[in-house]
């Protein structure tokens, strides 16, 4: 099973149980999101999987118009753009994820520091049903 290596394989297993786990260093307590299986802190390669509380603040974003493939067969585009934003957790650690509940219309108007919850998107791509990290304003 992928989620007793500290890796992305493990980070997106939970993801599909709609959980998102950091990982945090046994000896100094950093946190990191997404996983890494050495802390960057201290050097210390005894980690262990800890659960975000899922609520955060919007750090930076961008509204887009012209996404990747997978974006695109999504339904996203020109007349229907999405948001990608970095969210800070109340934890420390930041991550990287499509935002929702914004109006993207006027992103003059979007603000950093925006309280964001934590949410699940699923979507279909080819044949399977996959789930990816979201937030939402809170």
């Amino acid at each position: 099973m992928s989620k007793d290596l500290f890796s992305a394989a493990g980070f997106y297993e939970f993801v599909e149980e709609k959980k998102l786990m950091g990982t945090k260093c046994k000896s100094c307590g950093e946190l990191f999101l997404p996983p890494r299986p050495m802390c960057s802190a201290c050097h210390g390669e005894e980690m262990e999987w800890v659960e975000m509380g899922g609520k955060g603040k919007l750090e930076a974003f961008t509204v887009t118009l012209y996404g990747p493939t997978r974006m695109v067969e999504a339904g996203y585009g020109p007349k229907n753009p999405y948001c990608v934003g970095i969210v800070r957790m109340d934890e420390g650690p930041a991550i990287s994820a499509q935002i929702l509940g914004l109006d993207l219309s006027k992103p003059e108007e979007i603000e950093v520091g925006t309280p964001m919850q934590l949410t699940f998107i699923n979507r279909t791509e080819g044949e399977k049903e996959v789930t990816f990290v979201g937030f939402e304003a809170a």
